[in-house]
C-alpha cells in the first residue's frame, strides 16, 4: 500500500506546481454543527479541485517517451481538467474523455487548457471503456482518476497540510467516490496523527448531484486502504447535499459542488459524535453549473420558507387586483412574479384566481400574511408547483 514516505515525496515533488489551500475556521459553521469547524478549501485549487494533486504527481513522474506519445484521461470532470492544466504546463498533449452529460463548464474549462475532448458514455464506467480502447488504438498513456498509487500519493499531501494547518484537529470528513483523495489522506493522517479520525462520505444515489463522485465501484488500491485506515463511511442524499451548497455559498460566500459539498451534508445530518471538537470539512471542488447553482438557491429559498407562490381569489371587478398587491405591500413582501388566470382558474364565474410568488423573510412572515389576507376577505392557497 501507499506509504507516508510516498506522500512526503510527492509533496516535495509538487512544489511549485499546486497551491496549498488555505484551511481557515468557520464561526458561524462552528455554531451550527456544535463544533470547531474547519473548512480546507481545495475549490481554491487553479482548476478549482483537489484533482490537481494526484493528477501532477503521475505526470511529473512519466518518462520522456511517455510525454511525447502524450497521455488520456477518463473523467466525470476535475481529474480531466486537472490532467489538461498540468499536461499543458508541461507540454504533454492530452486527450480527456467525459460522460454526455458533464457539466458544460468542465467541458469548456478542458477545451481551453488545450486538450482534445471527447464526449462518450452516459456514465464514469462507459467512459473509462471508451478512454482505454483510444488509449490503445493511439498508444497513449493512461492517468487514472483514483486507482493508481502516484494518484493516491498525490491526494495524500492535502492530509499532511491539514495536520499542520489545524494542529488540534480530531476529525477529517472527506469525499469519496473513486477512493484516491479519501485513501490517501487516511494514509498520510493516520502515519501522522493516528488518533485523528478519517470520515469518508458519499452519495447516497448513484444519479446525483454530486457527479464528482458518482463512481459505481471504488477502485482497487484504495479500497484496500479504506478497509484497513478509514475510521467510517457515512451517506447523503441530494436534498442534504444541496442544502450544504446553499449554506457554504450563505455562510462562506464560498461556491462549492455538490461532491465537496458533502461532507458538510455529513456533518449537519448525521451524529458523527464529533461535539465540541476541532473537525477539518475537505471541500474537495467548486466546478458547478450556474444553472445547477440557481435551481439550489431557489429550492432553498423554498425550504427555507424564504419564497412562496399562493394563489388567491378575487372578485373579478376592476381594482381588485390593486387591492391585493396593496396588502402585500404592506405586509412587506416583494413579489417577485404575478399571474392572473380568469378562464382556467378553478374559480367560480365573476371570480378569478392570481397566482403571486413571493420573496419573505420566512416562515412566520408568511403566516402573517396569509393571516392578513384572510382577514382581508381572500381565499388563499399554497401551491407547490
Amino acid at each position: 500500500m501507499v506509504t507516508i514516505d510516498d506522500i512526503v515525496a510527492a509533496r516535495a515533488r509538487l512544489a511549485g506546481s499546486i497551491y496549498e489551500t488555505p484551511c481557515p475556521l468557520s464561526q458561524t459553521l462552528s455554531e451550527l454543527t456544535g463544533v470547531r469547524c474547519v473548512v480546507k478549501l481545495e475549490n481554491l485549487q487553479m482548476t478549482g479541485s483537489f484533482k490537481e494533486r494526484g493528477a501532477a504527481n503521475v505526470l511529473l513522474q512519466l518518462g520522456e517517451p511517455e510525454r511525447r506519445a502524450g497521455v488520456i484521461a477518463a473523467s466525470a470532470g476535475n481529474h480531466g481538467l486537472a490532467v489538461a492544466f498540468h499536461a499543458a504546463r508541461l507540454g504533454i498533449r492530452a486527450t480527456i474523455v467525459m460522460p454526455e452529460t458533464a457539466p458544460l463548464i468542465k467541458v469548456a474549462s478542458a477545451r481551453r487548457y488545450g486538450a482534445e475532448v471527447i464526449l462518450d458514455g452516459s456514465s464514469y464506467d462507459d467512459t473509462y471503456a471508451r478512454a482505454r480502447e483510444i488509449e490503445a488504438a493511439r498508444g497513449l498513456t493512461f492517468v487514472h482518476p483514483f486507482d493508481d498509487d502516484r494518484v493516491i500519493a498525490g491526494q495524500g499531501t492535502l492530509g499532511l497540510e491539514i495536520v499542520e494547518q489545524c494542529p488540534d484537529v480530531a476529525a477529517i470528513v472527506v469525499p469519496v467516490g473513486g477512493g484516491g483523495l479519501l485513501a490517501g489522506v487516511a494514509t498520510a493522517v493516520k502515519a501522522t496523527r493516528p488518533a485523528v479520525r478519517v470520515i469518508g462520505v458519499h452519495a447516497k444515489n448513484l444519479p446525483t448531484i454530486a457527479d464528482g463522485i458518482a463512481v459505481r465501484q471504488r477502485g482497487a488500491r484504495p479500497s484496500e486502504i479504506i478497509g484497513a485506515r478509514v475510521d467510517d463511511l457515512v451517506a447523503v442524499d441530494d436534498e442534504e447535499i444541496a442544502n450544504a451548497i446553499l449554506l457554504l455559498l450563505e455562510i462562506e460566500k464560498t461556491v462549492v459542488e455538490g461532491a465537496g459539498a458533502t461532507a458538510l451534508a455529513a456533518l449537519v445530518n448525521r451524529p458523527l459524535g464529533l461535539a465540541g471538537r476541532a473537525v477539518a470539512l475537505v471541500l474537495s471542488g467548486g466546478n458547478i453549473d450556474v444553472t445547477m447553482v440557481s435551481r439550489i438557491i431557489e429550492r432553498g429559498l423554498v425550504k427555507d420558507g424564504r419564497l412562496v407562490r399562493l394563489a388567491v381569489v378575487l372578485i373579478d371587478r376592476p381594482g381588485a387586483l390593486a387591492r391585493l398587491t396593496a396588502l402585500v405591500a404592506e405586509q412587506r413582501a416583494n413579489i417577485l412574479h404575478i399571474e392572473h388566470d380568469r378562464a382556467f382558474a378553478p374559480a367560480a364565474v365573476g371570480e378569478s384566481e392570481v397566482e403571486l410568488t413571493l420573496e419573505t423573510s420566512g416562515p412566520a412572515h408568511i403566516e402573517a400574511i396569509k393571516a392578513r389576507l384572510r382577514d382581508a376577505g381572500y381565499r388563499t392557497e399554497d401551491r407547490h408547483r
